[in-house]
């Protein structure tokens, strides 16, 4: 009989320990199924934007008023030249071989008449910019995004590509740049330069987003989404690798949509690699801003 109990309890126990998890797992899961982590990003989001608004913001806004503006076009384009060597690496991943060979001479001609990549010799003779990520390149050989995420500092991001994030800081050169003192400074300039970049749409944002929160997560979905399919949303996974110009991935954004204000995020932009900064060895380095 008092075994009967002592199971009987036991089993309630047990019950009583399901009914709990299962209570708690469903509390974790939002209402949208791509962001079933809402309650999570939300918090991320909102100490991103203390961040933003206390640090960031204010430098990024002194820059942009005190630096001469072809001072900051000369920073942009340099390290600008500095991705587009990794999105070569991309494009030859994805199999895009044409765009790829387009892109390398891009690199090339800026870093040599270029002079290092300070002045942008290359779109004005016809090599347009394209941007290639790892991210999007799991995304090219069919590898779902998962489940929306906030990171923190990082910004937007989605499971996949912050499971490539790190292959994404490996392969930036600037993390290699000796001494660590310079490639601290460079990083700095870096993300106050990109942030400057999003000053006036971060504004728009701050006016027309009722919950700046969806308004973001929904348009850098949309955004991730068209970058992997090279603007075309309905394409397939590995679509024809040697697509005219008209299909590449163009950084070219409408000036008002979800897609190109989301970029502008009350975050520090993704993928800055600020876990650098006071760090002399690659191992500690595996990591962004």
């Amino acid at each position: 009989m008092s075994h009967t109990k002592n199971t009987s309890a036991r089993s309630l126990r047990l019950a009583a320990v399901a009914i709990a998890a299962t209570a708690v797992l469903s509390g974790c899961a939002g209402p949208n199924p791509r962001d079933p982590y809402e309650g999570f990003n939300r918090a991320m989001f909102s100490f991103n934007d203390t961040v933003d608004k206390v640090a960031l913001k204010p430098v990024a806004t002194a820059y942009k008023n005190v630096l001469p503006s072809f001072v900051q076009t000369g920073i942009d384009n340099f390290f600008g030249n500095l991705s587009d060597a990794w999105s070569v690496v991309n494009d030859m991943l994805q199999g895009k071989g044409t765009q790829g060979a387009r892109d390398l001479g891009r690199v090339g001609l800026n870093t040599t008449f270029g002079l290092l990549g300070f002045i942008d010799v290359a779109t004005p003779n016809g090599l347009r910019k394209h941007t290639e990520d790892f991210g999007q390149t799991l995304g090219y050989w069919g590898v779902g995004s998962g489940p929306y995420l906030m990171l923190p500092l990082l910004g937007p991001s989605t499971v996949r590509d912050t499971v490539a994030l790190p292959v994404d800081i490996a392969g930036d050169i600037w993390h290699y740049k000796d001494p660590v003192y310079i490639r601290n400074i460079g990083t700095v300039v870096r993300v106050v330069d990109q942030r400057a970049n999003l000053l006036d749409a971060s504004n728009l944002l701050e006016e027309a987003a009722l919950d700046r929160y969806e308004f973001v997560r929904d348009g850098y979905l949309q955004r991730r989404e068209s970058q992997v399919h090279d603007g075309e949303p309905d394409a397939k996974p590995k679509k024809s690798p040697d697509a005219p110009d008209d299909k590449d991935n163009k950084d070219v954004k409408p000036a008002v949509t979800p897609a190109s204000t989301a970029e502008a995020a009350p975050t520090v932009p993704a993928t800055l690699a600020a876990k650098e900064l006071n760090s002399g060895t690659p191992a500690a380095n595996d990591a962004s801003l």
